[in-house]
């Protein structure tokens, strides 16, 4: 990246930071400006900046990002809390993710012929991960009830450190069967991508429990000054990351794992997980900024490039039947009316890990045309995901909400009205909640 393409950045963040509320009451996502401001300015036939796509850096920091938000998501889920309304996270995760993985990896295998069964498998899986920062009003909105939005923010926290493994696995494979050799060696049609994660599953269980130990060791023999909580925990995570990586291993899953272990050995009543977490969160959502503008200049223009039809009826149905039809599989006997199915099915975005697992692809196995075409589907599903999804949050979350209190309404019957008499009524009790 060079300076002039990050002082452009630099002051779009500004510039975000400063419009970010207005722009949301317009129903203007910071991913979908910083897409639109990428392509508009890196673009490589056009842009005034230039973007390489298989620069190390642009990996690096789609990497880190990653990596952080990983470790960030896992880490702020409350198990005690989770447990109380475990029933619709778990029937995403367990069921509506690994069918929407299987459903998507038969599509594309139906849909392009040159796709081998491991290129597939990781276009399915790399679209099978939500991103909640897409659909950030609707989570944020206080008015739809709390289980609802637990479970969407829960599974776009989860199923993207959960799909990792097969998307690393499918990688590999894909490497093998169109020749290429991997750079770590992990073309032995698997059994490398199986000891990468076995190695960041070991480190990421070191470094967060053994993390989560020291910070509350800390502050109880008044070791740590003010702020230090917040800087280790990003010590943390990035640690995580760069040691899995530096042994061989897979940075993704040790992120992941370690988010989950210092989670679960951190001491409540001596830190809070949810404060000593703002740091890599904050660092991450930063980084997350940048990354969608690398995805406007880098893997737009990709799907651009390689757009069709085909492309197009691949994109749309991964966001409608590939997404919908296994979270209303995965819901059924909940007793869900079909209105909040249709909700939760449609607020399923796809975000920052699929960009950076198209990146990981290109890394891994090169630009030639088969491998390009993969990353141009992911490139575009993403790409209308950010458009359509960011447009329709606020939108759709007031007409269910809506929606919701009509239905109320009618179930309450006449007797919750006024009657349709003309006899005066007594005045309203002053209540302390009315303006």
């Amino acid at each position: 990246m060079t300076e002039a393409t990050f002082a452009v950045l630099a002051l779009l963040v500004l510039v975000w930071a400063v419009t970010s509320d207005l722009l949301a009451r317009l129903n203007i996502t910071g991913p979908l400006v910083f897409t639109v401001a990428g392509y508009a300015l890196g673009n490589p036939d056009s842009g005034l900046l230039s973007v390489d796509v298989e620069a190390p850096s642009i990996h690096r920091i789609a990497e880190l990002t990653l990596a952080l938000l990983l470790f960030s998501d896992a880490a702020r889920v409350n198990v005690s809390r989770l447990k109380r309304d475990i029933r619709l996270p778990g029937r995403l995760l367990a069921f509506g993710l690994p069918v929407s993985v299987i459903l998507g990896s038969l599509l594309a295998a139906w849909l392009f012929d040159d796709f081998t069964w491991a290129l597939a498998g990781f276009v399915g899986a790399t679209l099978a991960p939500t991103d909640a920062a897409l659909s950030a009003q609707v989570i944020n909105d206080r008015r739809i009830p709390l289980r609802l939005r637990r479970a969407l923010n829960v599974e776009s926290g989860l199923n993207d450190g959960i799909v990792t493994p097969v998307v690393t696995f499918t990688l590999a494979v894909a490497a093998g069967q169109l020749g290429i050799d991997s750079h770590d060696g992990a073309a032995d049609h698997g059994g490398g991508a199986l000891l990468e994660l076995a190695v960041g599953l070991l480190v990421g269980l070191v470094i967060g429990a053994g993390s989560a130990w020291l910070l509350t060791v800390g502050p109880r023999r008044h070791w740590m000054g003010t702020g230090a909580r917040r800087l280790g925990t990003l010590a943390a995570a990035l640690s995580s990351f760069a040691l899995a990586v530096a042994f061989s291993g897979n940075g993704f899953i040790a992120a992941f794992v370690a988010g989950i272990a210092f989670r679960a050995a951190l001491d409540q009543e001596v830190v809070d997980a949810d404060t000593a977490v703002e740091l890599p969160e904050l660092l991450g959502e930063v980084l997350a900024l940048a990354a969608w503008f690398l995805f406007g200049a880098a893997l737009v223009p990709i799907a651009l490039h390689n757009f069709d039809l085909t492309l197009l009826a691949y994109a749309v149905l991964s966001l409608t039947v590939v997404r919908m039809a296994p979270v209303a599989l995965s819901l059924l006997g909940t007793g869900l009316d079909r209105r909040t199915v249709v909700f939760m099915g449609w607020f399923g975005p796809r975000g920052l890990a699929s960009v950076v697992f198209a990146l990981l692809a290109i890394e891994q196995l090169g630009d030639i045309p088969v491998v390009e075409r993969a990353v141009a589907v992911v490139a575009l599903t993403v790409l209308l995901s950010v458009v359509l999804h960011g447009v329709t949050a606020g939108p759709l979350g007031r007409r269910y909400v809506h929606g919701e209190q009509a239905d109320e309404d009618q179930s309450a019957g006449p007797r919750s009205r006024r009657p349709a008499h003309n006899y005066p009524q007594p005045p309203t009790p002053f209540r302390s909640d009315q303006p």
